[in-house]
């Protein structure tokens, strides 16, 4: 029975010489000298148990079987090579594949942008977008089933590690009809005046929310709870009251009978940014992408109302 046990150095020494039918030539083409191609030409042969060449002081013709091994080793040489192109392209981060985690309301006003952005200069990168609240999203990191997170910053965790890109300053959602829609600030105050509908416990949301009306010595109790951010804007549009939302979160609140105006005394944002899992090496393609979102943050903290900023450039 013939042996296989070709290495890639007699695969590639025998394809040379089986191309050109020179020794002489093969063995330029490759940088040996001719006695060592021919010691490798000979341990391919012994490999395979045949003679892959007849040859003599003038002439070199390939054997019935190296007429029949030569297409296999063209092939196994080029998906080799093929094989570590790809790994070059993912080594220089040009290809692979990034699953990230984000809020939903990032995942509708800001990732968007910057996997357009990127995709420009990394065609072949390939995504997978996840959407979680802020409770489920920091597991799914933790453990491994993305890359990282986009998220608001998480309480100290050796598990984890938080990198700011920008602030999200709330506002307050009204109906456009409401007098409050006219003005051009109010308090966190006048919730108390009003039916509050409030975002579900556990989210970032309802987070900053609670922590204000405890700033404001306030204890509401919400006329309504709802599980999204677009639900929450229906209710107010259908008259139910009024809610406070993060500028980045107004888009999945859309409305044409809905406004928005800025809250103060406090002014209060969620702090937003990369969460990634300590000790887990990233792949290049992630890396890069991670620096894309870091330079759009910086963008927007350049100007004076940085979640604007990336709204502003969502519409244009």
């Amino acid at each position: 029975m013939a042996r296989t046990h070709l290495t890639l150095a007699q695969l590639q020494a025998f394809v040379q010489v089986a191309r050109g039918l020179s020794f002489r030539a093969a063995a330029q083409a490759l940088h040996v000298s001719q006695p060592a191609l021919s010691r490798t030409v000979r341990m391919a042969e012994d490999a395979v148990g045949a003679r892959l060449f007849d040859r003599d002081t003038r002439h070199v013709e390939l054997t019935p079987a190296g007429r029949e091994l030569l297409p296999i080793a063209e092939r196994l040489l080029d998906e080799f090579h093929g094989a570590f192109g790809e790994l070059a392209q993912f080594l220089d981060g040009r290809s692979g594949h990034i699953t990230l985690v984000t809020l939903p309301s990032l995942g509708v006003a800001w990732v968007p942008l910057a996997v357009a952005a990127f995709r420009v200069q990394h065609p072949q990168v390939e995504f997978s977008l996840l959407e979680a609240p802020a409770r489920d999203l920091l597991p799914m990191v933790r453990e491994g089933r993305a890359d990282f997170g986009i998220s608001v910053r998480p309480v100290p965790d050796r598990q984890l590690h938080y990198r700011h890109l920008l602030d999200d300053p709330f506002e307050l959602v009204c109906r456009r009809d409401d007098t409050l829609a006219a003005r051009a600030a109010v308090n966190w105050s006048v919730f108390a005046t009003r039916p509050f509908l409030a975002s579900a416990l556990g989210s970032s949301i309802r987070t900053v929310t609670d922590a204000a009306f405890v700033q404001n010595g306030l204890t509401l109790r919400p006329a309504f709870t709802f599980p999204s951010v677009s639900a929450g804007g229906a209710m107010v549009a259908a008259g139910l009251g009024l809610t406070a939302l993060p500028r980045l979160a107004l888009p999945l609140a859309h409305s044409p009978a809905l406004a928005s105006v800025k809250l103060q005394r406090p002014a209060l944002s969620r702090p937003l940014g990369i969460v990634t899992r300590i000790g887990r090496s990233l792949s290049p393609v992630t890396q890069a992408f991670i620096a894309t979102l870091c330079e759009m943050g910086r963008g927007a903290r350049a100007g004076p109302d940085p979640a604007q900023a990336l709204l502003d450039h969502q519409s244009n």
